[in-house]
């Protein structure tokens, strides 16, 4: 849970607004940035082998292109930016190996690279 929290706030800039905390350990908690939040809980019970198989959440944002700047200053690995459905799209994954999106729309078709 903390290599997620440091993730999401350190280096994609998302704010603790709640949290939930129990014998001292960090249990639950929602994290936002600007629009978008997130709640992050700690997987209780017997673990799956593979707890991210298949999942993407998706952010819609104003600029893609400076998220992925922003990103790459703060020193997370984030793949390449491209464009896809009238959209600039780029991919990557928190340490529990989710796959984030990142995408901002456009006014340019996909060949219009």
């Amino acid at each position: 849970m903390a290599k997620s929290v440091a993730f999401y706030v350190d280096g994609l800039g998302f704010e603790m607004r709640h949290k939930w905390v129990k014998d001292g350990e960090l249990r639950w908690c929602w994290l936002q940035r600007d629009d978008s939040a997130l709640m992050l809980e700690k997987f209780q019970g017997e673990s799956p082998a593979n707890l991210s198989g298949g999942f993407t959440l998706y952010f819609i944002c104003d600029d893609a292109k400076a998220a992925h700047r922003e990103f790459k200053a703060r020193g997370i690995q984030v793949g390449e930016p491209f464009v896809g459905n009238n959209m600039d799209v780029f991919y990557f994954k928190d340490p529990d190996g989710y796959r984030l999106s990142f995408e901002s729309p456009i006014d340019r078709q996909n060949d219009d690279l």
